[in-house]
């Protein structure tokens, strides 16, 4: 790793904690999951023929479920993503709410490995940190970065980063492997992400 990448590790993981704190701060103040859900179906069209990623919600993470019943309830299919390795894109398996699941090597539930493997059109992806440019600050591993770089190289999808508003930052450090999100959604908003 060069000094530049190294230092940009350095200053990720300080932020990280002090992200990770708002956050929990923020997930005292009650559940948000009504409130995302009905602020991505107002500013969001997703076709009900849409296979839509979410995320099994761990710690103090904002409670996507309903949104995935939402649009269980539509018609979209649903996945959750599996870590099959170090430095991997994800993999999605179908979901739906009831199913039998497995546990993840980072103790988050996973479907069974049977289960159906989709590349899904539209992704709700956590995030620790996020800034009005479309970028966030994750756990660190990069799986996302990477499977948002592998999945646009095959069709045109839409990257959701859901959160609290407590969560924004004024700018997230970044570098060249960083995949910025499509949309920001938290209780209070949905933007979309206007590239230059």
């Amino acid at each position: 790793m060069n000094r530049g990448n190294l230092l940009l590790a350095e200053i990720k993981a300080r932020m990280r904690d002090s992200a990770r704190r708002k956050r929990n701060d923020a997930a005292k103040n009650g559940q948000i999951g009504a409130a995302l859900a009905a602020n991505i179906e107002a500013a969001i069209s997703i076709p009900i023929t849409a296979i839509m990623s979410g995320f099994w919600p761990i710690g103090s993470e904002a409670d996507i479920m309903p949104t995935l019943a939402k649009y269980d309830s539509l018609g979209c299919a649903l996945t959750l993503p599996i870590v099959v390795g170090r430095n991997t894109a994800l993999v999605f398996r179908r979901w739906r709410d009831g199913d039998d699941m497995d546990k993840g090597p980072f103790g988050v539930a996973e479907p069974k490995s049977t289960a159906e493997e989709l590349r899904p059109d539209v992704l709700l992806v956590p995030l620790l940190a996020f800034d009005r440019a479309g970028y966030r600050l994750g756990y660190g591993g990069g799986y996302y970065d990477r499977t948002l770089r592998g999945l646009r190289a095959l069709k045109p999808i839409v990257a959701i980063g859901v959160g609290f508003a407590a969560q924004e930052m004024p700018k997230t450090p970044r570098g060249l492997d960083d995949e910025p999100v499509d949309w920001i959604v938290t209780e209070n908003e949905a933007f979309k992400i206007i590239t230059d």
